[in-house]
């Protein structure tokens, strides 16, 4: 039996704190004896407060790190010296620094900021929440962060991205551990998926960045006013009054990105938009978002966040009829 130890700290998300007693609580062997023990410590041993309007009171002091298989640090919102300066109060330094040799060590959600400030994520893959990601790469240089998927296992340090992506995580590792017929059987007695298609990319909200009435914003409006028709680079120079080489780098100056990427990035955003919210069939939703045809379109989102469209149709779609799914195809 493996002993997973969970640390709480001030601020934490009752959700999330919850997620590794429920997900590794339901492992059971072919007898029905559990796989795993999870116990919850605070730094020392006190209650903490939550995000909500109560506290936890917790058996055990941080000592427990010393002795478990496996660490969680589920994500809290009171991290302010670590998202503000990189730097982990003391006696959160010396709870970590007493982690066993060999322990795998899990960040949930903006658990990642505590590894990375403990030095765990330098020059490893890691992800967060998607709205986090690029505060902790800027943060953390070292970390190779990724803001599209749902977790990443990178050996005895695994790291996920926000909120339910953690249910993910943990039955990837009962899956590791034990094998897809136990994490099968897990996500059944917990009601969810056993995996989720795509990664958190489908999920991150990209609007349309602000933008003055200069340089290439006014081009920019005008093309996303005509995302259904072939624009081409030559014509967005010339709607802007450029040549195509100084477009092409002013483009990039103001948007950090090329003027195709980002018009690419356009048509699957009003794609995404139209998946959700018209029963149009996938062809119809190609041609109005300026791929042309369905093929075309499901290999541009695919690219994009993984899925195909009738799965994220069918993910984020508002049933038509209360209490009835929707049959589209």
């Amino acid at each position: 039996m493996q002993h997973v130890g969970v640390l709480a700290l001030d601020g934490v998300l009752p959700f999330e704190l919850s997620i590794p007693a429920r997900i590794f609580g339901a492992a059971r062997d072919g007898a029905g004896g559990p796989l795993y023990r999870v116990t919850t410590c605070s730094l020392d041993g006190r209650p903490v407060r939550t995000e909500g309007d109560y506290g936890l009171t917790v058996a055990h002091d941080a000592s427990l790190l010393a002795t478990v298989d496996m660490v969680v640090v589920p994500p809290s919102t009171a991290l302010g010296p670590i998202r503000e300066e990189g730097r982990l109060p003391e006696a959160l330094r010396e709870a970590l620094s007493g982690i066993r040799p060999g322990a795998r060590i899990v960040g949930l959600c903006t658990g990642a900021w505590v590894l990375a400030a403990a030095g765990l994520l330098d020059h490893r893959p890691a992800t967060t929440h998607w709205a986090e990601a690029g505060r902790l790469q800027r943060m953390f240089t070292t970390v190779r962060v990724d803001p599209d998927v749902l977790f990443v296992d990178d050996g005895d340090v695994l790291t996920s991205a926000g909120v339910a992506a953690g249910i993910d995580l943990c039955l990837h590792l009962v899956r590791r551990d034990h094998g897809s017929e136990t994490a099968n059987a897990v996500a059944r007695a917990c009601v969810v998926p056993p995996w989720r298609d795509g990664g958190q990319a489908q999920y991150i909200e990209r609007p349309v960045p602000a933008s003055s009435a200069t340089g290439t914003a006014p081009t920019q409006r005008w093309a996303l006013e005509r995302l259904a028709e072939p624009l081409g680079l030559a014509e967005m120079a010339a709607h802007a009054g450029m040549s195509v080489r100084t477009f092409t780098r002013r483009f990039r100056e103001e948007v950090g990105t090329s003027p195709g990427q980002w018009l690419t990035r356009q048509r699957v955003d009003l794609a995404r938009h139209l998946l959700e919210s018209t029963p149009w069939p996938v062809d119809t939703v190609a041609d109005r978002a300026g791929f042309g045809t369905g093929v075309s379109l499901r290999r541009h989102l695919h690219a994009a966040i993984g899925v195909t469209p009738h799965s994220y149709r069918r993910t984020f779609r508002t049933a038509g009829t209360p209490g009835r799914p929707d049959r589209l195809r």
